[in-house]
């Protein structure tokens, strides 16, 4: 979306009687299924189907809570960044409402925090989904299927969007219908209505230690495990921009999302936790497969795998996509290299085209993070890693302070733009803050996830340090401008002053 210019503070101009929405030069090929679905499936991934293990493992049935905390904070971030953006759709979603709200420094700090984000998970889910396929096609080396995703999913995200559309709907359909299917099979478990099984009741809740065997401590560990899984949920609002109705799209795709994305989380982990016990499960396998194992589904581990595969697929191609409009919008508000801004011609009767510079330079920096993980996976590349640990934390905290500042200018100068309204506000705004602060303290607090605390601080000072730099560079020359053009016009002054008197005293 093309940006008025800042103000001299460095603030965007602020909404004024409707929002701005420039016209999109981006082409409007995405459909309003492609968008819900996009919003179901496109945080359901390998965090779930594999992580979700750990979180269990150290919290036991009360897994069950964490979630339902991760998940809350995740839902209220999704309706603060829904008002926004169905107020001000934008190619740059967050990063947009943060340079309106707080400043150039802000939106340009997020934008490229995020976009840095998304290209470095991008290089982890290519090299699992390599490993999974290396598992099936041994003679295939895992480099040359890491070479094979990035070429087929470069060539979908450089054509029209709604190829992008259809890879993510029927990706995100594999992963919804799993989910169904296992919650459905985990359901007749318990009540015992599958054949050679037994009601379970509640005994896998109550017993081995009881619901909270770890007490509430477990359930803090449980939600740090897991509330990274949730990220993701962003990419929904800035697809929306690319939809034929941004404002209506986005509204819809976050008030049938963040739900049903709780409902599947939450209710998978009821049913692991109640259909086995807890002490069953492992860090680092899926407790999926170990519930398929136990209530006799054939081939489970196997099952899962493919699903873990076209998750981590799917993940590889909206971080591709979602990198890609994040870059073209920075460059946009001329916070990244003009060439970006390349776009290609739209079809008949579209409003524009793909960004294919900003596709290639996302996938190019891509390419070299993969390339670190298959060379220097524990040294170089595990720094890269833990430099983006918290940055989601970090994002989705200016997110709330941007809506903060943005709800009250809507609601004085265009109230009706409101389509989308968060709840309570400003009560759960500032109490969403304060569980993402809490969150990151006690990440301090325990030793594995400290590093990730420190390398993530630390690259978002540096950007910001950046950022700053650049406001402070870009005041000082307009300052120097205005300071030649006063003396230009108090010289033409003068001059003009001269010349009166001399033709007086003539």
């Amino acid at each position: 979306m093309h940006e008025a210019p800042p103000t001299p503070s460095g603030a965007s101009t602020p909404p004024s009687g409707a929002p701005m929405t420039p016209a999109e030069p981006l082409e409007h090929g995405l459909k309003q299924r492609h968008l819900t679905m996009l919003g179901l499936g496109g945080v359901i991934g390998a965090g779930l189907f594999v992580g979700s293990g750990a979180g269990i493992a150290v919290a036991g049935p009360a897994i069950v809570v964490s979630y339902l905390i991760a998940g809350a904070l995740a839902m209220l971030v999704m309706r603060m960044l829904g008002e926004m953006s169905a107020a001000m759709p934008a190619s740059g979603s967050f990063s947009v409402h943060a340079e309106r709200a707080l400043g150039r420094w802000a939106g340009f700090s997020v934008g490229w925090l995020y976009w840095f984000l998304l290209v470095v998970v991008l290089a982890v889910e290519a090299t699992a989904a390599a490993q999974i396929a290396h598992g099936w096609v041994p003679a295939v080396e895992p480099w040359a299927w890491v070479l094979l995703f990035m070429v087929v999913f470069t060539a979908a995200n450089l054509t029209a969007v709604k190829n992008f559309g259809e890879f993510e709907f029927w990706f995100a359909s594999l992963k919804v219908g799993a989910i169904v299917v296992f919650l459905g099979l985990g359901v007749l478990a318990v009540l015992g209505w599958l054949p050679d099984t037994d009601p379970v009741g509640m005994t896998n809740l109550t017993g081995q230690g009881g619901f909270l065997p770890n007490g509430w401590g477990g359930v803090v560990s449980g939600v740090l495990t897991v509330v990274f899984a949730f990220g993701g949920l962003e990419v929904v609002t800035i697809a929306a921009a690319e939809t034929d109705d941004p404002a209506r799209a986005v509204g819809r795709a976050v008030r049938s999302a963040v739900v049903r994305i709780l409902f599947f989380y939450v209710g998978s982990m009821l049913v692991i936790v109640t259909v086995l016990p807890w002490t069953a499960q492992q860090a680092g396998l899926s407790p999926y497969v170990k519930v398929l194992d136990s209530i006799g589904v054939p081939s489970a581990g196997q099952i899962m795998n493919i699903v873990v595969f076209v998750a981590l697929l799917s993940a590889l191609n909206a971080n591709l996509y979602g990198s890609s409009r994040m870059v073209f919008s920075l460059a946009e508000r001329g916070e990244a290299p003009r060439g970006l801004l390349k776009v290609s011609g739209g079809s008949p009767g579209k409003a524009g085209g793909v960004p294919r510079q900003a596709v290639l330079a996302s996938v190019a920096f891509g390419f070299v993070s993969v390339l670190l993980n298959l060379l220097w996976p524990d040294t170089v590349f595990l720094y890269m890693l833990n430099s983006v640990g918290a940055v989601l934390l970090f994002v989705w905290a200016l997110i709330a302070a941007s809506q903060l500042r943005l709800r009250a200018r809507l609601e004085r100068e265009a109230p009706g733009a409101l389509a989308l309204r968060m709840w309570w506000f400003p009560y759960l705004t500032w109490l969403t803050l304060a569980g993402l602060l809490g969150v990151l303290v006690l990440m301090l607090t325990d030793a594995d996830a400290r590093p990730q605390v420190l390398w993530s601080a630390g690259a978002t000072a540096l950007v910001l340090l950046v950022a700053v730099g650049r406001q402070w560079r870009e005041q000082r020359e307009r300052t120097g401008s205005e300071r030649e053009r006063s003396e230009r016009e108090r010289s033409e002054r003068e001059g003009s002053e001269r010349e009166r008197s001399t033709f007086t005293g003539r």
